[in-house]
């Protein structure tokens, strides 16, 4: 693709990591926010090539990864329904619920189909009046704008068969709740380009200078994520708590502004439960009264739902940077993106499923490994 190639070149790589380690005097923990950029990170190896005491601490940016189990649980149980038709991009259909996923249940014979975008959904309901249409409305701010689009769209047409079940997150809160931990150990923050490229990064201003840790929007190619770092660690020896921009070529300070506007004319800020996390205040979206209609929630009861989460999964660890997959006892055995036992095995921004691509083995097992080889 035109360029990429640019911010791959390893030539520029090696002098950025050389510039790091002239620039790094003492450890520092830096946790990037997305899940696209822990992909790069794991799969190119740079969390291995950094600097010996910089440490990448893998966040909770895997908008599959924190979607709520009873949100999943209801999204199954709707889908059951008879005559609806359930869809959803192709990642969430393998997300285990508390019982089965939405791939199984196409199996049994439920109408569950994957579509590249909300709009698909809306233009479905169009072509079928006498069916209930569902469209699973998850993600960051980065996703929201479109599903906004799709409700106002749906709502232009006077569709009454179109429903979205809202299951959105918001970053920033996310970042403030992993702050106010008392274990945590971030001391820096590389932000989502995606998320800012729409909403700016002025709300990550006062958390940079509340809690004093730099936080630097990045990208998600391997020279995005070198520099990114390196812009980190340079406040960090400075002494520095500020915003900085090193996706200059796609963000700017106040972000995309029209698709802010849609966004607050559709949704409004509520509280939100992250799967394996809890509950974070003011960290996600519902839509706005004006907009009830459209509620899935609202549209379809559903009672009696029991969430289970499985008990071997350590995914809530994983999301909140405590512990890496390969610490996992299941990592690689019981769970693989073939039979996951948690989201984050799953999706293509999961920070297991990067592990596990990556061929990154159990911490057991490199052990194990490592004492056949030394032995006489």
């Amino acid at each position: 693709m035109r360029y990429l190639a640019e911010y791959r070149d390893p030539v520029l790589a090696r002098r950025l990591i050389v510039e790091l380690t002239a620039t790094a005097t003492r450890p520092w923990r830096i946790m990037e926010v997305c899940g696209g950029q822990t992909h790069t990170l794991v799969r190119q190896g740079i969390d291995e090539l950094l600097p010996a005491g910089i440490r990448m601490i893998h966040g909770p940016g895997c908008p599959v990864c924190v979607t709520p189990l009873e949100t999943l649980d209801r999204a199954m149980a709707i889908a059951a329904t008879p005559g609806t038709v359930f869809t959803s991009f192709g990642d969430m259909l393998r997300v285990p619920g508390s019982t089965t996923d939405l791939l199984s249940l196409r199996a049994r014979g439920a109408d569950v189909r994957v579509v590249y975008t909300p709009m698909d959904a809306v233009r479905l309901a169009a072509r079928l009046p006498d069916r209930q249409v569902v469209f699973l409305a998850v993600g960051f701010e980065t996703t929201a704008p479109a599903n906004a689009m799709a409700v106002l769209h749906a709502a232009r047409l006077g569709l009454t068969n179109f429903t979205v079940l809202v299951s959105h997150v918001l970053v920033p809160p996310a970042m403030t709740a992993l702050l106010d931990d008392p274990d945590c150990e971030v001391q820096a923050f590389l932000a989502a380009g995606h998320v800012c490229a729409v909403m700016g990064w002025r709300a990550y201003e006062p958390l940079a200078d509340h809690y004093r840790v730099p936080v630097v929007v990045t990208g998600f190619e391997p020279l995005d994520l070198l520099e990114g770092v390196l812009m980190a660690v340079t406040q960090l020896e400075e002494g520095r708590h500020v915003v900085e921009n090193q996706y200059a070529r796609a963000v700017r300070r106040d972000g995309n502004t029209t698709a802010q506007e849609t966004l607050a004319k559709v949704f409004r800020v509520t509280d939100r439960a992250w799967r394996g996390i809890g509950l974070i205040e003011g960290s996600g979206l519902e839509l706005a009264p004006e907009y009830a209609r459209f509620d899935a929630a609202g549209r379809f009861e559903v009672d009696g739902l029991l969430p289970v989460e499985d008990p071997e999964c350590i995914a809530g660890a994983v999301l909140t940077g405590a512990a890496l997959p390969t610490d996992c006892p299941a990592y690689g055995t019981r769970c693989t993106p073939r039979t996951p036992l948690g989201a984050p095995m799953v999706s293509t921004e999961g920070t297991c499923a990067a592990f596990h691509s990556a061929g990154r083995r159990r911490t057991a097992d490199r052990d194990d490994a490592t004492t056949v080889r030394s032995a006489p």
